[in-house]
């Protein structure tokens, strides 16, 4: 599967592309966390009086000292506990930068732009949120544990990254078993580099340290806005925190219910249909590279990627693209129809010139990989970890290829890099975190949840499955292409966020802009 994508605005072309990374959706390495089952531990630590869990008070009373950062923002770093079940592991620490409120004040408000792995310090930086939010919180971006500035999740060095990132294992028995090597030697670099934070960036942990930062700042309830897999962490909190719950916004949903191989099969499927949708509206043009039909033309995607195992395409530089590479270029374009007129250069270049120096572009878009070889971020990193300590998919080989054909057989496009997600936490260095929460959310107040309804990444039937699990949840549906709504659809989404986030004004549910 690939990562639901961690939601970033679009602005010029380049730009543009660079919203798309993470979370939380698509391909070879797969990209979305399994679910956990249902029930609440008992072990999960008691709240105090303070809604402090007891033995953890010193870190929700913790003074927040603000800087002046440069272009009006202001940053901190928090420390939060290492493990919420273990007062004395020691500390890991938190960075946090704002956006102050430039009238009056309503509360905070945090945000989480998805992955797992996706910065909250670059979304808030992005300035793309409505007037009506600036004006009225101090909007909070925070790199969740694992992530970025905070203490980070490391492990291979930028040239083995590389290499990891990019090379092709045969669907062979011979193939699988050198892919899962590879995948032991990540993990182990992991466990070698980062320590006793690795086992401890399930998504549970990152939703305590959000509750946490509510308190250091100062709210009775937590405000949220989060995209993609931050709507995993948004009804996580809701679940272990429902009296806590203020204002949520959940946009592009993963569905709470689903199993790791359920998302990856979902999501092939997402990404066919958009697919399919970008393939029309290119045959619609004067200019596209694909012939014949919609069928023909997607036939022609699907040969392209499958073709660059055996016969990678050359650029102008000293690197190839990979299979892997060219299918992160083709599904990256996905994430936002602005930038699907990228991709139909990419491809004018393979098939007119055969070579692949947009193509290999857009796949460095989405591994966030600079042109020296180094890398913008560990999202990476911090997307494996975390979603290897959220949950597990189905290792048993002869299961996995019976779910992998089935992969295919529903999405032949792309489909192939999405199955086999068993593979992906072999031998990891520590086991997935037990649920300590309820899915429901049993007393929350309102959960705004947007889907949209060609989402590539997190398809729209998790919006309409995650509104309908929670007992307070509210539908809001965009009837559009691409991944997520609030910030790049229409002012029908933005009123009905705004208002809500704003003012309190729960929208209709069923609202469909």
């Amino acid at each position: 599967m690939i990562r639901p994508a961690r939601r970033k605005p679009a602005a010029a072309v380049a730009c543009l592309l660079v919203t798309v990374l993470l979370l939380a959706a698509c391909a070879a390495p797969p990209k979305v966390q399994t679910t956990l089952g249902a029930g609440v531990s008992p072990e999960a630590p008691v709240a105090g009086a303070d809604g402090a869990p007891a033995g953890f008070e010193s870190w929700y009373s913790q003074a927040l000292e603000w800087v002046d950062c440069g272009g009006g923002f202001q940053c901190t770093t928090a420390s939060a506990p290492l493990s919420w079940h273990d007062a004395a592991a020691g500390s890991i620490e938190l960075a946090l930068k704002k956006a102050p409120a430039s009238g009056q004040k309503v509360g905070s408000l945090l945000i989480n732009p998805g992955g797992p792995g996706g910065s909250g310090i670059s979304l808030v930086e992005s300035g793309s949120f409505g007037q009506a939010l600036r004006n009225s919180f101090d909007i909070v971006g925070f790199d969740p544990r694992g992530v970025g500035q905070s203490s980070p999740v490391t492990c291979f060095a930028d040239e083995d990254k590389d290499e990891f990132l990019s090379k092709d294992y045969p669907y062979t028995d011979e193939g699988l078993a050198e892919r899962a090597q590879s995948i032991r030697e990540w993990g182990a670099a992991c466990a070698q580099n980062t320590g006793a934070l690795l086992g401890n960036v399930d998504t549970q942990s990152a939703a305590r340290d959000m509750d946490m930062l509510r308190a250091a700042l100062g709210d009775d309830k937590l405000n949220y806005l989060g995209y993609s897999y931050g709507t995993q962490l948004g009804y996580t909190y809701a679940g272990l925190f429902p009296d806590r719950v203020g204002r949520l916004v959940l946009d592009g949903a993963l569905d709470p219910n689903l199993t790791s191989d359920q998302v990856a099969a979902e999501q092939a499927v997402g990404f066919e249909n958009a697919l399919r949708a970008y393939v029309q509206d290119c045959q619609a043009g004067a200019d596209c590279p694909l012939g014949g039909d919609v069928e023909t033309g997607l036939k022609q995607i699907r040969a392209m990627v499958e073709d660059a195992a055996d016969n990678p395409i050359p650029t102008s530089g000293d690197r190839d693209v990979t299979q892997k590479l060219a299918f992160y270029g083709v599904a990256v374009t996905m994430y936002d129809e602005a930038s699907w007129g990228v991709l139909t250069q990419a491809l004018e270049e393979v098939f007119y010139e055969g070579a692949g120096d947009t193509l290999l572009y857009l796949a460095d878009v989405y591994n966030e990989r600079n042109s020296d070889g180094t890398f913008r971020s560990n999202s990476e990193e911090a997307f494996r970890a975390v979603n290897c300590a959220d949950g597990r998919a189905e290792d048993d080989p002869e299961k996995m290829k019976a779910l992998a054909a089935e992969i295919e057989a529903a999405a032949p496009t792309l489909g192939k890099s999405f199955g086999y997600s068993g593979i992906e936490c072999t031998d990891w260095p520590f086991p997935p975190a037990e649920q300590e929460f309820d899915i429901t959310a049993a007393g929350a107040d309102p959960i705004v949840v947007i889907g949209t309804t060609n989402d590539p990444a997190t398809p729209y039937k998790w919006a309409q499955a995650l509104a309908s699990t929670l007992e307070s949840g509210v539908l809001v549906t965009y009837q559009g292409e691409g991944h997520t709504a609030y910030g790049r659809s229409n002012n029908c989404i933005s009123r009905a966020v705004e208002d809500y986030l704003v003012h309190g004004t729960v929208p209709q549910d069923g609202l469909t802009c």
